[in-house]
């Protein structure tokens, strides 16, 4: 078997898996010989990717804002990531 991994990254409009889909990109350990996501985004929402088949193997922890700093924008701090394996011998 030949099994190589690709992982999801989901930056989502809050701390929950239902949250929109804000911002994403892919990493495609099967050089393009694995299934490929199409479109922008590929999924609407975090939970949508786990009906798909992907599997989260990590969320962001949730920091509150430093006092002060409540309305000040920054990085997408609701992050996603998933992975799936593809066998590349099916």
């Amino acid at each position: 078997m030949s099994a190589r991994q690709q992982v999801l990254m989901l930056w989502l409009s809050g701390p929950g898996l239902d949250g929109r889909v804000l911002g994403w990109t892919m990493f495609d350990g099967t050089a393009g010989a694995g299934p490929q996501l199409d479109g922008d985004p590929p999924y609407p929402t975090g939970v949508h990717a786990l009906q798909d088949g992907w599997r989260m193997i990590q969320m962001s922890p949730l920091l509150p804002p430093a006092p002060g700093h409540e309305r000040e924008v920054s990085f997408l701090k609701h992050e996603f990531v998933f992975e799936r394996i593809v066998d590349l011998d099916a």
